[in-house]
């Protein structure tokens, strides 16, 4: 087991190693991409990127895929390309082409799937801009192509709090630091504790709206998407999450969960 520390951790490496599924994001995406259109995704963009840790997942998958990486701090793309892009075989690693530029921006080339995880467009706190970028998104598929988000809500996420999850050598910390009832603007931190003691303090922070799936599903309407689908994920026999999501049109609203949110243009 690592011996990770304050002093010698490298935060980027914690947030994949804590927060972060590229196998199962691209898992859902070739699942639910085939269910529509009875094919697997050939081009692939992740928005709001970071590390391209999606993106190097899925071009390594087939070698007819391609993956386009968006972010604006070049920093950690660079930090991506280091660590991610540089584990790839050489083949796969030309196959993943990052773009250092704001999303609302980026159009071309045309894909398959534009993937935006980990809560990222929750940077929209505004309905204007959310509905901004689902255009920007719609431009940017192909007439055979989708849009996936994912979410998370329950009463829960509306309460300060910290939530704390032990990994090997080192605790990811989830803190839910204000939630404002009046506009759903909420500020998160992520803290890394480690056994010696030490600890990375706001390793990273998240000043976002806490968007219904409701809310998304109308912003993406008026962006001119089709129709979009919530895939809820279940529950296994200890109460919490399961990794599996399925279409749902009805949901138990439970304290916390967990949702995908699949658009066709």
């Amino acid at each position: 087991m690592a011996k990770y520390t304050a002093k010698t951790a490298d935060k980027h490496i914690l947030y994949q190693k804590s927060v972060q599924s590229p196998e199962a994001e691209v898992d859902f995406m070739d699942r639910v991409f085939n269910t529509h259109y009875r094919r697997r995704p050939t081009r692939f963009r992740e928005d709001f990127c970071g590390t391209a840790l999606i993106s190097c997942e899925f071009a390594k998958r087939r070698k007819e895929n391609h993956a386009y990486g968006v972010d604006l701090h070049k920093p950690t793309q660079d930090w991506g390309v280091r660590h991610n892009l540089s584990r790839l075989e050489d083949e796969a690693a030309k196959r993943v082409h990052l773009v250092n530029d704001d999303v609302l921006n980026v159009t071309d080339p045309k894909v398959d799937v534009v993937g935006a995880f980990n809560f990222s467009y929750f940077i929209f706190k505004e309905r204007g801009p959310l509905v901004d970028y689902f255009k920007t998104v719609r431009s940017s598929l192909r007439k055979e192509g989708l849009f996936i988000l994912d979410a998370y809500g329950g009463h829960e996420a509306q309460q300060a709090m910290e939530e704390e999850t032990k990994h090997g050598g080192f605790t990811y910390v989830w803190d839910q630091a204000d939630y404002n009832p009046i506009n759903d603007h909420t500020l998160c931190h992520i803290h890394f504790r480690f056994p010696d003691g030490t600890e990375i303090k706001k390793a990273f922070t998240y000043d976002w709206r806490l968007w219904t799936l409701a809310g998304i599903k109308d912003a993406l309407a008026d962006a001119g998407f089709k129709e979009s689908d919530v895939f809820w994920e279940g529950t296994g026999e200890d109460g919490e999450g399961n990794g599996i999501y399925r279409r749902q049109v009805k949901a138990e609203n439970t304290p916390g969960w967990n949702a995908y949110i699949v658009a066709t243009p």
